[in-house]
């Protein structure tokens, strides 16, 4: 969206970005949307530049303006400005230097609706903050830590880490709704729906900027580029796969695109595995974390090869019924590995693990080892056609 610097960022405010989360445990809860992760996308971004002109003068002509590609290399104050600006100082979400530029140079900024969206994005954050201090107040983490927890019978024991979990989940929702909230009252982010825009990574189809004040107004915009988090993807979709993709979108997004593929294997599996060691290695040191991060590529392979080796051969209404299954075991692995991101220390994530007899490992191996005798194929590999959706009614999401 090209034109002068008249936009609602043209001057942003340079500050040191400490990123708060909204946690009591890290700063970096919410992934990495501090300046690192900012740089490593504009380093990326100006090599993607120097290979286009290095392929143009090669070839003698110009394709013309390039979807994404930035227009030259950004000077040491624009880096600063980009590493400092204040949209997404405290929670994220993290998102390109392209994204920020095109803010800074929205031809007509008065034109991108702000009000309308921020609204209808902002009212479930209430009724999530609300249920956070519900479950957090009746089901305190601090119990999990007491001597008097572990007499308690086994059924209660499990039963515990689904509110915990639940309070984790609102909690982190208020948090991002407000971070999306604080980008789309600024303007950031906006782009045309015609633009298809995928969270983090911007734009998917090229979209000329409008030519007048008018059309720049009839125009249809959304956030899409900013959006961090799918409630209802979250709650509702049924692998752990889809799981990931729709929590801190913006970071997945880095994560898959700067991690992910360059990731040195090429099984699915053993990607995933190296991109959750350094997820875990930014949110920091504690256990806990790496005892969670590096449980989600067990699971991957245990739902991966037993789906595939099973579902496909189910009536219609068996695969319902599986979907409803998988998605029960979806949720209660996310419980039990978000118990080790809360407790952080190895001795009170193992002690909570080790008094529910690691359910989720022995189950997820179990899992893992059926799906193999049956033949089941790599996580990788299985077909568009077989592929759950999510079982909530369309009509629940948020938006």
């Amino acid at each position: 969206m090209g034109g002068s610097r008249s936009g609602p960022g043209a001057h942003p405010v340079h500050l040191w970005p400490p990123h708060f989360a909204f946690s009591d445990h890290h700063p970096r809860d919410l992934g990495p949307h501090s300046g690192p992760a900012l740089l490593v996308s504009l380093a990326s971004e100006v090599q993607d530049l120097h290979l286009a002109q290095r392929k143009e003068m090669a070839t003698g002509f110009s394709k013309g303006p390039t979807l994404g590609l930035l227009p030259d290399v950004p000077s040491l104050m624009e880096t600063v400005s980009y590493s400092y600006c204040y949209v997404g100082i405290m929670t994220g979400p993290f998102f390109r230097y392209r994204t920020y530029l095109d803010w800074l140079e929205q031809p007509f900024p008065g034109a991108v609706p702000s009000l309308r969206p921020l609204l209808r994005r902002a009212w479930p954050a209430p009724l999530f903050g609300l249920l956070f201090l519900l479950s957090s107040h009746l089901f305190p983490l601090e119990a999990v830590r007491e001597d008097a927890f572990y007499a308690r019978p086994l059924p209660a024991r499990l039963f515990y880490m689904i509110p915990v979990f639940f309070a984790f989940r609102m909690r982190f929702y208020v948090a991002w709704i407000a971070a999306e909230c604080g980008c789309i009252a600024a303007g950031f982010g906006a782009y045309p729906v015609a633009a298809k825009a995928r969270a983090g990574g911007g734009p998917t189809l090229q979209c000329p900027p409008p030519s007048s004040p008018e059309k720049a107004a009839s125009l249809e915009y959304d956030y899409e580029t900013i959006r961090n988090i799918d409630c209802y993807g979250t709650d509702f979709c049924v692998r752990v796969r889809d799981g990931m993709r729709y929590w801190n979108m913006t970071v997945q997004w880095w994560l898959a695109q700067y991690i992910y593929k360059s990731a040195p294997a090429r099984s699915y599996v053993l990607r995933s595995a190296w991109t959750m060691l350094l997820s875990a290695y930014w949110h920091g040191l504690h256990p806990g974390y790496y005892l969670s991060f590096l449980t989600i590529p067990l699971c991957l392979a245990a739902e991966g090869r037993l789906e595939s080796a099973l579902r496909g051969r189910l009536s219609p209404g068996g695969q319902k019924a599986w979907d409803w299954v998988h998605w029960f075991l979806k949720m209660r692995a996310y419980d039990y590995m978000c118990m080790g991101f809360v407790l952080l220390s190895m001795a009170d994530t193992l002690r909570y693990w080790a008094s529910i007899y690691f359910c989720i490992h022995f189950l997820a191996l179990a899992a893992l080892g059926l799906g193999l005798a049956l033949g089941g194929g790599s996580p990788g590999r299985r077909k568009a056609a077989s592929q759950p959706t999510n079982l909530a009614p369309e009509k629940l999401r948020e938006e």
